[in-house]
């Protein structure tokens, strides 16, 4: 590759500004993730978040991790030919830790603002001489059913390449031990890092993928056998999928924006294959986290047809057993009530009073008897007719 700026064919969407200690105000999402020195005391030095630096000439490491930790040193250590490079990598580092590091590479502020806040999108801009990347690692945990995600900014020079991680996810240090292992790929520079890393976040979806189709299956046989505790676990995973398809689907974008200029400029042709194959794999994932997400959508709708028939039955049930009880009810009072005439009549004339009409009579017992059946029969048939009974 000739001697220029191998980083200029990359595409950028702010323009190039010389680096500055920010002095703008701080903005409001910066309190989302405070950093040790936010406290007021003391930040401790750069080395200290320094989980491993090297100098790479033509794919070889020249430096071990115990060997140099300073930056200012790892960075003029580092020969100004086309085949040398830094690498260096941090994790969790505090504000002014990262600040230090801008100053030595000549990071722009806004991208250094990024770093330190966090809690960024998946995205790829240029700043001059410098490419900013901020990618999102996914690990499933089976256990609880959750998707963790990880964060990690890359900064990439002519010279040098900047990892700042703020989770312990993506394994950063199995990719520099397979470039470390491949030093023909190694040797093409920053370039080969950025693809190396990209792959290791793509392939790392794999198991994420995986975890979550196997709940979808596992939802969808709760969903069948009316498991009323199902429409929260559908919430939830819910949610995991918004999430992973927010870290996964940017990369297609990214990925076709690189591809585009490695064409372009010329680049080397196995980087462009194994970027091709990086964005194939992207593209599988971003189609199957869609697809979970409209899975999860019907399964939503399915389950609370579901339960809507199940309440509905529940209804008609509790109706029905309603109905049979006033049924009852309608018998019991008929008879009630037929059995009360005679008692009337009964209870009237067995009290014992001298002057009471037709006690002498004859006739008083029978038509006493007449009068009790006559009122019982009515009170039947009336009742047989409005079918109480």
């Amino acid at each position: 590759m000739a001697q220029r700026n191998r980083l200029a064919w990359l595409p950028g969407i702010r323009g190039t500004q010389q680096h500055r200690r920010a002095t703008r105000p701080r903005p409001p999402e910066y309190s989302m993730d405070p950093r040790p020195d936010d406290t007021g005391g003391p930040a401790p030095p750069v080395q200290d978040s320094v989980i491993d630096a090297a100098v790479y000439v033509d794919g070889e490491r020249q430096e071990a991790p115990t060997q140099l930790r300073d930056l200012a040193e790892l960075h003029r250590r580092t020969p100004d030919d086309e085949g040398a490079m830094v690498w260096i990598g941090l994790l969790r580092p505090s504000s002014a830790q990262l600040l230090t590091a801008a100053e030595e590479f000549g990071l722009h502020e806004l991208a250094v603002e990024d770093a330190i806040v966090a809690h960024q999108r998946p995205k790829l801009e240029r700043y001059g001489d410098t490419l900013f990347v901020v990618l999102k690692s996914a690990i499933y945990l089976d256990a609880s059913e959750e998707v963790r995600f990880g964060e990690l900014h890359l900064f990439m020079g002519r010279h040098f390449v900047l990892t700042v991680r703020h989770n312990q996810a993506p394994d950063l240090s199995a990719v520099r031990r397979r470039l470390e292992g491949d030093p023909k790929l190694l040797e093409r520079g920053s370039e080969a890092v950025l693809y190396a890393i990209l792959d290791a976040v793509v392939d790392g979806y794999a198991p994420v993928v995986a975890g979550l189709q196997n709940d979808i299956d596992e939802i969808e046989t709760q969903v069948f056998q009316g498991d009323i505790a199902v429409s929260r676990r559908i919430y939830e995973l819910s949610r995991e999928v918004i999430e992973f398809q927010r870290a996964a689907r940017p990369l297609l974008p990214m990925l076709r924006s690189l591809n585009d200029a490695f064409e372009e400029f010329g680049a080397d042709e196995e980087l462009r294959r194994y970027l091709r194959d990086v964005a194939d794999h992207a593209t599988t994932v971003a189609e199957r986290v869609d697809g979970f997400r409209e899975m999860l959508q019907s399964i939503l709708t399915v389950n609370a047809t579901l339960v809507s028939e199940a309440q509905n039955e529940e209804v008609r049930r509790v109706t029905e057993a309603s109905y049979l009880q006033g049924e009852q009810v309608k018998k019991i009072s008929a008879w009630a009530a037929i059995l009360f005439a005679p008692s009337l009549v009964g209870g009237i004339y067995g009290m014992n009073f001298d002057h009471m009409p037709e006690l002498d009579w004859a006739l008083g017992y029978p038509m006493a008897l007449l009068v009790m059946v006559g009122i019982s029969v009515t009170l039947y048939v009336v009742f047989k007719w409005r079918r109480w009974m």
